[in-house]
C-alpha cells in the first residue's frame, strides 16, 4: 500500500526539509542502483523510502549512475503522491529540457542528430511547433485510424486463431499474442499516422517491429530494470555504461527511407505547414511513431488485454461483450463501426481501460527540473522547500495508489470510473504526463495522443468482444478464445 502522511491542515503551512539522503559520493548512487535494480525493483525502492522517511517526497538517487555515465546527476527528489505529483505538470514550475527518462539523455546519433519534440523544453521555441505538428498529425490520422486498426487488428486474431488451432492438445492450447499485436500496431500506425505502408517495402515490413523494439531498448535498457539475465550480469552488462547507437544505425537508416519516400505527404505538412525542415521532420516523425506510439502501444495493450482475460474474471468480459454489441447495434454487435463516435459510448469499457492506466502507466517516471525555488505542496498542508535546478521524479504507479484519492488504491476496479464521482477522479490519472481532465496543447507538455490511446485500446476490446464471446490469458498467451456465435436473423 503507499504511505500516507497527512498533515493538519494550514493555508500557510510551515515549510519542513525534505528528508532522505544521497549518501557518500559514488557509494550512495551505487547503493540505490542495485536496489532500484537489483535487491527491491522499482516499486519497493519507492514503497520502502517512503514508509521509512514517513514522507511521499523524500530524496534518493535514480539510475542510471556509476561508474560509466559521465555528466549524470542522480540525485532526484522523488515524489509518489497525487498532491505534489501535480508539480511536474507546471511549466511555469519545472523545466523540461532532456529530462523525458530522467537525468540520462541517449545519444543524439540514435535520432540522426535531431533534438526530437519530447525533449524540449517548453519555452524552446522549437517546441511549439513540433508538437503542434504532432497534434496536427494525430488530427489527420484520425479520418483512417479505427478502420486501419481493425484491418490490423484482423490479421493478429487470424494468427492467433492459427496458432491455437495448430495445438496438438486443445485443453493445453495457449498462443503468445505479444508479437502478433506488436506487428498490428506497427502497421496501423505506420499507414495511419504516416500514410504509409509497410507492405511497400519488403525489409520493413519483415524487421520493422524488431528494428523499433532494439532501437527503443538500446535507449531505455539503462535506465530499466529488465529481469532477461541473471545479476550481477544484468548490472555488469546492461547497466554500468550507456548502449550504442550504430548497432541499430542500419535499421533506423531504414525506416528514415521508408518515411521519406512513402511518408512524403505527412513530411511535407510539416515543412510547408510548420516550418520544420525535411530531416527534423522524419527524425520527429519517427520519435513519435516508434518511441511514443509503438513503444507506449506495446507496453500497455499487452497490459490491457491480460487484464480483462485474467481467469476468474468471466463476469466482467460478460458485461464489456453485452456493452461493445448494444453500441455496435444489434444482439450480434456487428452493425457498426467500433470508431470514436462509438466507443466515447461505450462507458464500462472505457472506465476498464482508464484503470489499467492507473495501475499500469506505459511511462511510470514524470521528471522535471525546477526552474526556480518553490514550495511543492502534499496532502494535508505538508510543504517542501524545491531548490532552483533541484529533479523531481514522479513514480506514477505509487501516485496513482494514492489512499488519500483512490478507495482500494491497489484494488483493479473496472468501475472506477463510472458515473459523476468516477469522472471527477479522472484528475488523478496523470499517465498522459498530465491529468486526464486536460488537454495537450504546443504550450504543455501533454501527450499528444491522450484522447488517441485511450479511444484505440477501446477500440481494441471491442474488437475483440465483436469477435469472440469470451477470451482468458496466461500472462501475454491466449488460452481461450471462444468465437462469437451468431444469431439466426
Amino acid at each position: 500500500m503507499v504511505p500516507s502522511f497527512p498533515q493538519p491542515a494550514s493555508a500557510a503551512a510551515a515549510t519542513r526539509p525534505i528528508p532522505g539522503s544521497y549518501g557518500p559520493p559514488l557509494l550512495g548512487p551505487l547503493r540505490d542502483r542495485l536496489d532500484y535494480f537489483w535487491f527491491q525493483g522499482p516499486d519497493d525502492f519507492f514503497r520502502r523510502r517512503a514508509a521509512d522517511h514517513k514522507s511521499t517526497v523524500f530524496r534518493a538517487n535514480i539510475p542510471p549512475t556509476f561508474p560509466f555515465f559521465l555528466g549524470v546527476d542522480p540525485r532526484v527528489v522523488a515524489v509518489v503522491d497525487a498532491a505534489a505529483f501535480t508539480a511536474l505538470f507546471d511549466p511555469a514550475l519545472v523545466d523540461k529540457r532532456d529530462v523525458l527518462i530522467g537525468p540520462y539523455v541517449p545519444s543524439l546519433a540514435f535520432t540522426r542528430g535531431t533534438r526530437v519534440g519530447v525533449y524540449l523544453d517548453t519555452q524552446d521555441p522549437d517546441h511549439a511547433r513540433t508538437k503542434a505538428f504532432s497534434i496536427d498529425l494525430l488530427r489527420r490520422a484520425a479520418r483512417n485510424w479505427a478502420a486501419e486498426l481493425r484491418a490490423a487488428v484482423d490479421d493478429m486474431l487470424a494468427a492467433v486463431d492459427e496458432d491455437l488451432n495448430r495445438a496438438p492438445d486443445p485443453a493445453a492450447a495457449s498462443a503468445s499474442y505479444l508479437i502478433p499485436l506488436q506487428k498490428c500496431i506497427f502497421r496501423f500506425l505506420c499507414k495511419a499516422l504516416v500514410g504509409a505502408d509497410p507492405a511497400a517495402d519488403g525489409l520493413v515490413d519483415r524487421f520493422g517491429v524488431y528494428i523499433l523494439d532494439v532501437w527503443l531498448a538500446l535507449q531505455l535498457v539503462p535506465t530499466q530494470k529488465v529481469g532477461v539475465i541473471p545479476q550481477p550480469l544484468e548490472e555488469l552488462l546492461l547497466h554500468s555504461f550507456p548502449l550504442p547507437s550504430f548497432v541499430v544505425k542500419p535499421g533506423y537508416d531504414l525506416l528514415y527511407r521508408f518515411v521519406e519516400k512513402h511518408g512524403a505527404a505527412a513530411v511535407s505538412i510539416a515543412e510547408k505547414e510548420h516550418g520544420i525542415s525535411k530531416e527534423e521532420a522524419i527524425n520527429n516523425i519517427l520519435f513519435v511513431l516508434g518511441f511514443n506510439a509503438f513503444g507506449g502501444f506495446s507496453v500497455f495493450l499487452p497490459f490491457l488485454v491480460m487484464e480483462v482475460g485474467k481467469p476468474g474474471r468471466d463476469d466482467l468480459r460478460r458485461r464489456l461483450r453485452e456493452e461493445v454489441r448494444r453500441v455496435l447495434g444489434g444482439g450480434d454487435g456487428d452493425g457498426g463501426e467500433a470508431g470514436f463516435a462509438a466507443v466515447r459510448e461505450m462507458a464500462l469499457v472505457r472506465s476498464t481501460v482508464y484503470e489499467v492506466l492507473r495501475m499500469q502507466p506505459p511511462v511510470p517516471l514524470q521528471f522535471g527540473r525546477a526552474r526556480r525555488d518553490f514550495v511543492l505542496r502534499s496532502h494535508g498542508g505538508a510543504a517542501y522547500e524545491v531548490g532552483k535546478g533541484e529533479l523531481l521524479c514522479g513514480y506514477q504507479p505509487l501516485a496513482m495508489r494514492d489512499p488519500a484519492v483512490f478507495d482500494r488504491p491497489e484494488e483493479f476496479v473496472p468501475e472506477r470510473f463510472l458515473g459523476d464521482d468516477g469522472e471527477a477522479l479522472l484528475q488523478y490519472v496523470y499517465w498522459s504526463n498530465g491529468p486526464e481532465t486536460g488537454e495537450p496543447s504546443p504550450g504543455n507538455k501533454q501527450c499528444a495522443a491522450k484522447e488517441v490511446v485511450v479511444a484505440t485500446a477501446c477500440m481494441l476490446v471491442a474488437e475483440l468482444f465483436r469477435r469472440y464471446d469470451d477470451f482468458e490469458c496466461d500472462g501475454t498467451s491466449f488460452t481461450k478464445l471462444d468465437k462469437r456465435e451468431l444469431t439466426p436473423s
